[in-house]
Order: C-alpha cells, then structure tokens, then sequence
C-alpha cells in the first residue's frame, strides 16, 4: 500500500472519495503514488478559503512574501535530485533533464522572491496645477492556475511564483495524469509560512475542476497552459464573465537550416529542439526547414544520429530519450506517423513502438524528409518526437514557409550570415527567436510567449509576468 496524497485546501490536507493511481511510463508495474482527485464541493471550499485569504493578503509586506518565496525556492534547489527521480517517474523525461527542471523551478521562486522587494511605481505631475499622481500596481485577486503534463514541476512555479509574489491568492490545478510533482511542490508549499487559503492545490479532472474555475466569480483570473482546443473554449467562457485571460497553447515551430550553416551546430540543434525531453515540449521543433544546397548532406547524417539515439527507462544513466507519457499519447505519435506516410513524406527512420526489458510507453524518434508544407505532419503540433524536414529553394522561400502556420511560438535559424541572422530575428512571426541554438529551451528572468494561435493575453516569466498577475492603479492627490 502507498500513502494517499490528498488536497491542500484552506491550510489542511483534505480527503476525497475519488482517488487515482500515477504509474510510471517508464515502467507500468511502477506505482508511483495514490492521489485524491477534487470534486466540485472541494473546489468551491478552495474557492472560498482563497477569497476570505486575499484581502489580507493583498496587503502583505514585502518581506512576508519574499520569506515565503525565498524557502520554497531554496528547498526545491536543497532536494532537486530527490523530486527530479520523481519526475522522471512520473512524467518519463530523463533524470538529468527531470533534476534540471526542478531546479529551474527553484530558480524561479528565488527571482519571484527578489521581484517582491523590486516593486516600482510613477510618481508624476500631473497637467493640472496644485495635484500630484501616483501609478501603482496591485493584486488582481483569486487566480486560477491550470497545468500542463509536460513540465510539471516548471510550469506551476512560472505560475504560482508570481502570483503569490504580486499578493494573490492561488487555486492551483495541475494535469491529472502528473499529480506527483504537483503535491510534491505543494507540500513544500504548505511549510512556507504562507497564511491558510492563500495557496490552494485541487488535484482531479480538467471537467471538473476547470469549470469550477471559470465559472465562480469569486474568481478573478485564469492562466493556462494545454491544448488548443480546452485553451479555446476556456477563454470564451471566462472572459464572457469578465476574466482576466492568460493562455499558452503551443507551437509548431519551424528551425530553418541554411546553405552556410555550421553542419555540427545545425545537427545538434535540431537533435536537442526536435527530441529531447522526447518532442513533448511546445518550443519543441517539428518542422526542419532545409535550404537545398545542404539538404541531402544534413538529412543523411540527421538520419544516422537519430537512429543513434537511446530510447529507455528515464532513470538509467544510458537514455537519452525517454518514455512518451502515456497510452494515448503513444498512439498519437504512431498516429501522425502513419498520417506523414499517407500523405505522400518519406519516413527516413524511427515511428515505431520500442520494446525494452520493462513496460512502458517507448517510441523511436521519426524523420520524415519529402515533407511539404501542407502536410498535416508539418502543420499541426504532433507533441512527440517527430520531425518533419520541408526542404526550401533559398532564405526567402524558407522565412515563407516558417511563417506559413497557425502558430507562433518560437522559432530558430542555423546560418552564419549577420545579415540573414538580423533580418530572421525582424520578419519571423514568433514570441521567441534562436540564433544557432535550439528552438526549445529558454531563460527564467525573461518574458516566455508567443503569436498567432500560441498565445493569448500577457507574457509569462520574469518581469513581464506582472502584466497579468497586477493591476494598475492611477492616484490624484492634491498638493
């Protein structure tokens, strides 16, 4: 028997009825935790805690939030090694990068923490004599934070982090199927010092939970990270009841290789943006935009490093690649695999299910070259290690056919040229550019988001991230 982990709610663990089982994908006789899922009766406790916690809250020093901030950070640094096994275990990506996460997440709840004691405001004349005016900021009240699978210990931190920096209260509903990390994160929490209701964590299912959310006023604002479709259909029913909306939904992101590119970098770039973290990354890049004259040199020696790579258990010290994160994301992958074939692309090597000496979820990276740019492969965010090489007459063909979709989240170019570089990082239509480095991967001290169909309301991350967790508030006062 493993111990129940249940809710965190109004300062208390609270049981539920309902309960679910984490399995590792590495290894589907490995039980990695039993955790409670919410009903609605728990959210609307949560709810509620959250808005009785926020007016005192709001009104915090400075110190009480960075006290806070500064001891989550430091323990999720003390014990990266210990969560990031679990994280592994859970979610399947390898323990370094599952270590590097936690640590990332730690990271960003000690800038969170410096942020409380950064906080500016103007202080103006104004244009009419004998007043005075004062821009501030202030909390916007009871956030909703939704979470992803992909990363979740990161994520939540890039979330949570702020909103508690800024002085608001946080229901926080990570993705049922990676409950680990989340509780993990919230325990450390639960030891911060934070007064009760200020931070709530409601495991259980998006059906239940997000509606919850969305549709009580006591909540003020809603920040997610998911698919395109729940991302979609939860911005029209928040902001139809006057939510603050923030919303990361993924990418399709282009990296384009040209003629004068380093055929190393160009190699290791798409490698590490395409297929580590095992291509479940939004800034993952899927679609390899190849100028002519390096083609057939790239593609060949592409084909020979990922056929290359080891596809294993996350936690030995030989993988690479690790599990895809579940049943139906397997199949997904597979899926769009045979799709590529239909649609008339080659598959250089890899889309198959992989058997190793446990059972888990093991897919070898694809390459599809022959690729055009109209191919649903090319196209649509497959999430998983699959990569779609779309080969371009020269620079302005291959900027056209970067910018040719529905997404605009990050995006790279390999190119020795100044020139090419300068003008790429001007006409690309993204959030986020690389120069000779991989589409995925990014800064915790800068703003994270992307265009078009990526995302929607303000930037995450760093400074910029008070867009969204603030108000802003203009003072008169007479002379």
């Amino acid at each position: 028997m493993t111990d129940m982990h249940k809710n965190w709610i109004a300062g208390e663990w609270v049981a539920s009825q309902n309960t679910q089982q984490n399995l590792n994908p590495s290894d589907l006789s490995d039980i990695v935790g039993e955790y409670v899922r919410a009903s609605a009766a728990d959210v609307d406790a949560a709810i509620g805690a959250a808005s009785q916690a926020w007016p005192a809250w709001s009104l915090s020093t400075p110190q009480q939030r960075f006290d806070a901030l500064d001891f989550i950070g430091s323990e999720l640094l003390a014990r990266k090694e210990e969560l990031g096994e679990l994280l592994a275990r859970e979610e399947g990506k390898t323990r370094p990068e599952a270590i590097g996460e936690v640590a990332r997440a730690g990271q960003i709840f000690k800038f969170f923490a410096g942020e409380t004691l950064r906080a500016a405001g103007e202080f103006l004349p104004s244009v009419r004599p004998g007043l005075n005016v004062e821009i501030t900021r202030e909390p916007i009240g009871v956030v909703g934070i939704i979470t992803p699978w992909n990363f979740p210990i990161a994520i939540p931190a890039w979330k949570i982090a702020p909103a508690l920096a800024y002085g608001n209260c946080v229901i926080f509903k990570p993705a049922d199927l990676v409950p680990g990390s989340a509780w993990a994160l919230a325990e450390i929490i639960s030891r911060s010092g934070l007064p009760a209701g200020v931070f709530n964590l409601v495991m259980g299912r998006g059906s239940v939970v997000g509606p919850a959310l969305v549709e009580d006023p006591r909540v003020h604002a809603i920040t997610f990270t998911g698919s395109v479709g729940t991302g979609n259909q939860l911005l029209i029913d928040a902001v139809s009841r006057h939510k603050k909306v923030q919303l990361e939904l993924g990418g399709k992101n282009p990296f384009i290789v040209l003629d004068d590119a380093d055929l190393e970098v160009a190699l290791d770039c798409t490698i590490q943006g395409a297929f580590y973290s095992t291509g479940q990354r939004c800034t993952a890049s899927s679609r390899i935009i190849v100028e002519r004259g390096i083609h057939d040199r790239f593609v060949e020696e592409l084909a020979k490093r990922t056929s290359a790579l080891r596809v294993g258990h996350a936690l030995r010290s030989e993988t690479q690649i690790g599990p895809v994160a579940d049943a139906s994301q397997l199949e997904q992958d597979m899926e769009y695999v045979a799709i590529g074939q239909r649609e008339g692309a080659q598959l250089l090597c890899g889309g198959e299910r992989l058997q190793r000496d446990t059972e888990g979820f093991f897919f070898s990276p694809a390459v599809f070259v022959n690729a055009t740019n109209d191919m649903r492969i090319a196209r649509e965010e497959i999430f998983g290690p699959v990569a779609a090489i779309v080969r371009a007459d020269d620079y302005d063909h291959a900027l056209a056919l970067a910018n040719d979709n529905e997404f605009g989240l990050s995006s790279g170019i390999c190119t020795q040229s100044l020139k090419r570089a300068t003008h790429f990082k001007r006409h690309i239509q993204a959030g986020m550019t690389m120069v000779n480095v991989a589409t995925a991967g990014v800064d915790y001290h800068v703003p994270f988001g992307g265009r078009k169909g990526s995302s929607y309301g303000p930037r995450e991350q760093g400074r910029y991230a008070q867009e969204f967790f603030t108000v802003v508030k203009t003072a008169y006062t007479a002379a």
